[in-house]
């Protein structure tokens, strides 16, 4: 653990630069292009994550920069991008197709069943797999950018709640020790967030489809292709992940056994699963659904980054988090929601975790237990999760899947708002449906 010490504020810099690159860099149009390179991602968070070592060096000791960075890579990085990668990959290889009726109806369904999937393939599988059958569904609808936002709403955050595997706050919670079917006690809050904007999303489709053209209404309300999937092996393959996440927790017992699991097993099942979709899956699926890597080697590129800077920043959060007057739940989800919207959901769930740890146990308050000794309480964890996963959706940048989906929408035709369009969309949509959660769930 890093000690804090006058010269803590210094040690924040590179992790806030970073966060603010990913934030800024993107809307400026003499950056923008330059930003959008992977190459560019990786120089500038690995800029970061540097100077963040030199920090600790010249405050602690080589030693100790050179011990937190094997740590934090071994011990977090290593196992998320692993987990993404391998869901990513799977994700890919499965093609559903399909040009329904492109009534209201057919598209609650189909963001429904994403919100379901969100939690079992992640939010980044599951928008791989069903934004392309939502585009080919809508692509004669002259009104479809609200159809996209609520998929991104709903599919690539929301959704995600109810496993660790769902979206990456929960899994970087499941590595610092948070049980993984935990999230589970969270289904109220997900049903009543989940149900609200699926009824929201059908008035407004109602509403909109009532001012398409007759042509267009005449193409889109009749079903011309049914739902077709291939590349079903890849089903296979995301049970072998599962299990995986849930069995191999590296140091327990095998079943029946007084071995321990060792460290990385996990990971080499899930690179080995990975591994068997790439070559099982049958050739040109992935070209179908324009599968690249380009995605997931952008998140691996930042994440480094952010995974070794933010490391100043959790300790001092771990001293003096309490110091913050961040106490209640109701304050816990709206502040972690704050910065999750524009900053990335994955470490703000992180920095607040940490705080959490350092407040003083509440009488008759449940605890869980986390790694190395910590606890947090548990409706301080929900409020978190909350946060996180739910505000991740405010904008563009709060989520990874977020402009992946919004790219690939463009991709197929569709207008998309701008940023603060899309952010005008999660204002009137989103904020009302959270301030309802808080009153009936925050307490």
């Amino acid at each position: 653990m890093l000690a804090t010490h006058s010269l803590w504020p210094l040690g924040t810099i590179p992790f806030i630069g970073l966060l603010l690159a990913i934030a800024i860099l993107p809307l400026i149009p003499a950056t923008s292009h330059w930003w959008h390179a992977n190459r560019s991602k990786t120089i500038v968070a690995a800029g970061c994550g540097l100077l963040t070592l030199l920090f600790i060096s010249l405050t602690e000791s080589v030693a100790s920069a050179g011990h937190i960075f094997i740590h934090t890579l071994m011990s977090e990085y290593i196992p998320f991008i692993i987990l993404l990668g391998s869901l990513y990959v799977v994700a890919g290889g499965i093609a559903l197709r399909g040009d329904l009726a492109a009534t209201p109806r057919t598209n609650t369904i189909i963001l429904a069943v994403g919100a379901l999937l969100a939690s079992v393939l992640g939010t980044t599988g599951a928008s791989v797999l069903l934004i392309r059958l939502l585009l080919d569904t809508n692509r004669d609808r002259t009104r479809v950018a609200h159809t996209v936002v609520f998929f991104i709403f709903l599919v690539s955050n929301i959704g995600g709640l109810l496993l660790p595997i769902g979206d990456p706050p929960l899994f970087l919670g499941y590595l610092r020790g948070v049980p993984f079917f935990w999230t589970l006690q969270m289904w109220p809050q997900w049903s009543f967030t989940v149900g609200l904007l699926l009824v929201t999303y059908f008035g407004v489709d109602s509403w909109m489809i009532r001012h398409e053209s007759p042509e267009a209404l005449r193409k889109e309300t009749k079903s011309t292709h049914r739902i077709h999937i291939s590349g079903l092996i890849n089903l296979v393959w995301l049970g072998g992940i599962l299990a995986s996440v849930i069995v191999l927790v590296p140091g327990r017992l095998f079943p029946g056994t007084s071995q321990e699991i060792p460290t990385f097993a996990r990971e080499v099942a899930m690179c080995l699963c990975g591994g068997l979709s790439l070559i099982t899956t049958p050739r040109g699926l992935r070209a179908i659904n324009k599968f690249s890597w380009g995605p997931i080697l952008e998140v691996a590129a930042l994440f480094i980054g952010i995974f070794v800077a933010m490391q100043v920043p959790l300790a001092v959060l771990t001293e003096r988090g309490a110091e913050l007057g961040v106490t209640t739940p109701a304050q816990f989800f709206w502040v972690t929601g704050a910065l999750s919207s524009f900053l990335d959901n994955a470490p703000t769930y992180l920095v607040f975790l940490t705080t959490a740890t350092s407040l003083p146990a509440e009488p008759d308050t449940t605890m869980v237990m986390l790694s190395e000794g910590m606890h947090v309480s548990a409706t301080l964890l929900v409020a978190i999760s909350l946060g996180s996963v739910f505000m991740g959706a405010n904008s563009y940048i709060g989520n990874g899947p977020n402009f992946m989906v919004k790219a690939m929408a463009e991709e197929g035709g569709v207008r998309m708002p701008s940023f603060f369009g899309y952010m005008a969309w999660a204002a009137v949509v989103l904020i009302p449906v959270f301030i309802l959660v808080t009153i009936i769930f925050e307490h």
